[in-house]
């Protein structure tokens, strides 16, 4: 079964996508990239309001694969009490090196799920990688935001192959990248964990905007009568 996940920056947009039922609540500062981190303090604060009434994940920040900076970065995100913390793979440094450093943070049951870039030509081999090294979740997602969604920068094949490694892995899998309402039932049939949206939830369309509830309803409507086919 498919859920949704909506992308906030506050505790405002975290308490109303709660009350929108939404599968699972990420923290993250679109202003600041593409995996932009909030301040510690703030996913702190939501991670308050959302416990036990849904999942929450964060992401560290747009950072280069270097082991040291990531492995601390990881770390201090992990005192805030988030389920989940996401990671960006980007092409600069040493990604296995990353990898590995990391591993010691999986084995202390620390959640972490890798998002790869489908616009920069992501390596699927680092899955079993991943795998290996305790990951429990592979995002695919997008960088640059104004290339459009993810189904116009990676062929649907392709998207459909990336899904079926993550899960012959038995790891959570994820889409997003610009998604919009108009992806989600060519999406739905790869079967990801989740779909993940914020742009499309936004007004105008504006990822550094506001949340539009109606947007939010919208979406979660989409996905569940999709799933209903």
């Amino acid at each position: 079964m498919t859920g949704m996940l909506a992308s906030v920056n506050s505790v405002d947009e975290a308490l109303l996508v709660l009350a929108a039922q939404v599968d699972i609540i990420d923290l993250k500062q679109p202003a600041a990239g593409a995996l932009g981190a909030l301040e510690t303090a703030v996913v702190t604060e939501i991670v308050g309001h959302c416990r036990g009434l849904c999942p929450v994940s964060a992401t560290i920040g747009d950072l280069p694969m270097h082991p040291e900076r990531v492995f601390n970065a990881v770390k201090t995100m992990a005192e805030t009490g988030v389920d989940y913390i996401k990671i960006g793979f980007f092409q600069d440094g040493d990604t296995l090196a990353t990898i590995e450093k990391l591993a010691v943070l999986a084995r202390n049951n620390l959640a972490l799920i890798a998002v790869l870039f489908a616009d920069q030509q992501p390596d699927f081999a680092l899955v079993d990688a991943l795998k290996n090294a305790g990951f429990k979740g592979v995002m695919l997602d997008t960088m640059d935001k104004a290339s459009g969604s993810l189904t116009k920068v990676m062929p649907q094949a392709d998207i459909a192959r990336f899904v079926g490694l993550v899960k012959e892995q038995q790891l959570i899998c994820g889409l997003a990248g610009s998604l919009r309402l108009e992806d989600i039932a060519g999406l739905l049939p790869c079967q990801p964990d989740y779909l993940g949206f914020r742009g499309a939830l936004c007004a105008r369309h504006e990822r550094t905007g506001q949340l539009n509830q109606a947007a939010v309803v919208q979406i979660k409507q989409a996905i569940t009568s999709n799933l209903l086919l």
